[in-house]
C-alpha cells in the first residue's frame, strides 16, 4: 500500500519544475488558490500522520502551512522528500495499528478511533482529490498535465481517462 501512494505523491515532482510564477499563481477562480498551496496542504496532511504517529494521535488540523512550499517550488521539492522519507519509515508499523484521527469538521476538533490503513486511505485519496484541483489549475492556465491519469482516482476506468484536446 505505501508503495503506491509514495508512487502517487512522486508525481508532484512534475510540479516542481513549474516556474515560480505558474507554481505560485493564484488567478484561478472561484477560489484563488494556488498550485502550490495544493501540494502544500497535501504534503501538510501526510505530514500529521507522520508527526503523529508516535503518540497514536493523528490531529489533522495541525498543519505547518508554510508559506515557503506554497511559494517556491524548490522548498515544495524538499518538503515531498522529506514526506516521501517519512512515510517510507511507516513500513514498520502494522496497517491495523488503532489510532486516534482527529479533525475539525466545522464543529470543532472531533476524534475518532482509525487504523494506520484508514488514515493513509484517506490522505492518498484525499491527495487524488487535490491533483484534479491541481488539474484545473494547470487547465485554465493552459500549462500541461503531469500525465493523462493525474487527478483521477485509480479506480476509474481507463477507457474514461480522456487525452486533453490540442487548442
Amino acid at each position: 500500500m505505501l508503495v503506491t501512494v509514495i508512487n502517487n505523491l512522486y508525481r508532484i515532482r512534475s510540479l516542481t519544475t513549474l516556474s515560480p510564477e505558474d507554481y505560485s499563481d493564484k488567478s484561478a477562480g472561484p477560489y484563488y488558490s494556488s498550485i502550490g498551496g495544493h501540494v502544500r496542504h497535501i504534503l501538510d496532511i501526510f505530514n500529521c500522520l507522520i508527526n503523529g504517529l508516535n503518540n497514536e494521535k493523528i490531529d489533522l488540523t495541525a498543519r505547518v502551512r508554510g508559506k515557503e512550499t506554497e511559494n517556491d517550488p524548490l522548498e515544495a521539492q524538499l518538503y515531498l522528500d522529506k514526506t516521501i522519507e517519512g512515510l517510507s519509515e511507516l513500513k514498520q508499523h502494522s496497517i491495523s495499528q488503532i489510532l486516534t484521527l482527529i479533525d475539525d469538521l466545522g464543529d470543532g476538533k472531533v476524534s475518532t478511533p482509525a487504523t494506520l490503513g484508514n488514515v493513509i486511505f484517506q490522505a492518498h485519496s484525499h491527495a487524488i482529490h487535490h491533483f484534479a484541483i491541481i488539474g484545473y489549475i494547470l487547465h485554465i492556465r493552459k500549462l500541461t498535465l503531469p500525465d493523462t491519469a493525474f487527478g483521477y482516482n485509480p479506480t476509474t476506468p481507463i477507457n474514461l481517462v480522456k487525452e486533453p484536446k490540442a487548442s
